[in-house]
């Protein structure tokens, strides 16, 4: 039984564990384990002391963004209730006739100076006037006030003078060039001469309320009508110069209206930025015998003007 291979190693467990007491190994084993584990400790204290500061780092971010947020819209709604400020008192100034239908309204900078604000706050007053109506923005040349739209009546009896005078507004206009030039087949399919006759062309404009309305051009026979835009230019009316020749009463035959751009001499009579829409007008209009006196293409600007079919 002492030779057995179990009692050997049964036997220097003893010796071992014995040599081992003796030695202090189980102490040195204990202060191992016991020093792992406040390694431990601290370390998961460690770990919970920074994940409070994080929850705690994260809630403050969480405050001051949802400060930032309130202090942010606090700021917009300011800025957008001293933008309606602003633009209720340009508003009042427009109804009082400070700034007429048609002018143009200071620069920004000088509606910024003028009441404290900035231009951005400036920029949302005039598009909350443009909302009502009031203003209208054309790029490259400012603000200018809207003017209420003037019906103009495409009837039988079609005259500027009267349709303008009548609805209470000043009329005015100026002859700004005229040639005597060959007419081309459309124009004489509309005037019922032979292509290659010799024709007066006026180019005129015309106002409402010193603001142009309307720039057109118009076409006649010159062999029927010499020197029509001499007397066109001291009568300042189709109507009247065409009484100068003896017609006394005409009418519309035919009308036609279309849209259209402004062009850069377009643009400039009418005021209007190049790009702004128009309204077009080709028209034909005959005498007591059906004969076609005069031709004409009128362009009106858009923005000013309505126009009424009548039957």
């Amino acid at each position: 039984m002492l030779l057995t291979a179990e009692f050997w190693v049964a036997a220097a467990f003893v010796i071992f564990m014995a040599i081992v007491w003796k030695v202090g190994g189980f102490g040195m084993m204990t202060k191992g384990l016991d020093g792992r584990a406040k390694r431990v400790r601290h370390e998961l204290d460690e770990a919970r002391r920074l994940r409070e500061e994080a929850a705690a780092v994260l809630a403050d971010y969480k405050r001051r963004r949802t400060e930032a947020e309130r202090e942010a819209e606090a700021i917009v709604a300011g800025a957008r209730q001293e933008a309606e400020r602003i633009a209720d008192e340009i508003e009042n100034s427009i109804m009082r006739g400070v700034f007429e239908p048609g002018s143009k309204l200071p620069g920004e900078m000088e509606i910024a100076g003028r009441f404290g604000v900035n231009r951005h706050t400036v920029r949302r007053a005039i598009a909350a006037l443009a909302n009502r109506g009031l203003v209208r923005a054309e790029r490259g040349s400012g603000t200018f006030i809207e003017q209420q739209r003037i019906p103009y009546p495409i009837k039988q009896r079609t005259r500027f003078s009267e349709i303008i005078g009548g609805a209470g507004h000043a009329v005015s206009g100026r002859l700004v060039s005229s040639a005597i030039e060959e007419c081309n087949a459309e124009l004489a399919k509309s005037l019922k001469i032979k292509a290659g006759t010799q024709v007066a062309r006026l180019e005129k404009l015309r106002h409402a309320d010193r603001v142009p309305l309307c720039a057109s051009t118009t076409w006649l026979d010159a062999a029927r009508f010499p020197g029509a835009a001499s007397v066109y230019a001291s009568t300042n009316s189709i109507t009247r110069m065409l009484t100068k020749f003896g017609v006394k009463n005409y009418s519309r035959k035919s009308t036609r209206v279309t849209a259209a751009i402004a062009e850069a001499s377009d643009a400039a009579m009418l005021r209007v930025a190049i790009g702004r829409p128009l309204l077009v007008v080709e028209s034909v209009d005959i005498d007591g015998e059906g004969i076609p006196i005069l031709t004409s293409r009128s362009r009106f600007a858009a923005d000013r003007l309505e126009l009424v079919i009548e039957t």
